[in-house]
């Protein structure tokens, strides 16, 4: 049965989506620690395997059929599709993160709503966003570019000489993350539970992350620290299961262009999570970015007369 949907954000949206973020924007730095003890598509795969059993558990608790015979025709071809993409975007992130900073990729990862923007009104019309809507994208996406610019354009670009490639792999991850939300909103694929659609893209990552690691030649071992321990299990837990299992739920009933605006706030909690965590000054700059990201997100939620 289709789920009803809403055309504006209301107050348990924003909340959902500030958690979120705020999620994301930590997890970064904690996936950006992990990676100096865990090598990065192994740790990709472990996250997942990990969140692969939660959904599972989850969908069982819940009464949520994991087989395809309920399901809409084409969902299965469409949640391995889903899936596929899932996985190809965190090998992305997780190999670009060996090459370049993870401000600098996330940067290039969050212009994921402009993807999500361009494309999905070419299959679903209603999505398309007005002019003043788009001026309020372009402030957001110009405020995150504000918080990383001394990431993107001061000397420490000498220090990292394939900056370029973890870059170009973060942008690549951010297509992908806009054709994964593509496929969710527009095939039959969005007709079934958010739990199940979340379990495709886990559990074909699961499968296909293990393969890409040892393609890589990364050393795999499960002696890991306590923080390394944590890490992934947060990761998994919340990053992986929690934060996306939400992510899904909102897709299924809330405009896909009006959220994604969000998530350009997920690189700005990671400056702030860096901040506090590894002592780095927070900016005039930063506080200007963090004035245009949230007068953007009111542009794109403004509600028509």
């Amino acid at each position: 049965m289709p789920h009803h949907r809403k055309h504006h954000l209301d107050t348990l949206a924003i909340s959902i989506l500030l958690t979120c973020c705020m999620l994301w924007g930590a997890q970064q730095v904690l996936v950006k620690a992990t990676v100096a003890e865990v090598a990065p598509v192994f740790q990709a795969f472990v996250r997942f395997a990990l969140a692969t059993a939660a959904v599972a558990a989850w969908c069982l608790w819940r009464g949520v059929p994991l087989g395809n015979a309920r399901e809409p025709v084409g969902a299965t071809r469409a949640g391995l599709l889903a899936g596929s993409l899932f996985a190809c975007e965190f090998a992305c992130i997780y190999v670009g993160l060996q090459f370049t900073t993870a401000s600098r990729l996330t940067v290039f990862l969050y212009c994921a709503p402009f993807w999500v923007a361009l494309l999905l009104p070419r299959f679903i019309p209603g999505e398309g966003l007005r002019g003043w809507q788009w001026l309020g994208l372009a402030g957001a996406f110009a405020g995150v570019g504000l918080a990383m610019g001394d990431g993107l354009l001061g000397p420490a670009n000498a220090a990292l000489p394939r900056a370029w490639l973890g870059d170009l792999l973060g942008l690549m991850g951010g297509l992908l993350w806009a054709l994964t939300t593509v496929v969710l909103r527009s095939t039959s694929l969005g007709q079934v539970a958010p739990a199940k659609q979340l379990f495709y893209q886990v559990a074909v990552s699961a499968a296909v992350l293990p393969l890409l690691s040892l393609a890589l030649g990364e050393d795999w071992s499960f002696d890991f620290s306590t923080f390394a321990t944590m890490s992934l299990l947060v990761q998994a837990l919340l990053g992986a299961f929690a934060s996306y299992l939400a992510w899904m739920w909102m897709l299924a009933h809330y405009p896909a262009t009006k959220i994604s605006v969000f998530v350009f706030l997920t690189p700005v909690f990671a400056l702030m999570f860096g901040a506090w965590w590894l002592d780095e000054p927070i900016t005039p700059a930063l506080l200007a970015a963090l004035t245009l990201v949230a007068a953007g997100i009111v542009l794109v939620n403004r509600r028509p007369r």
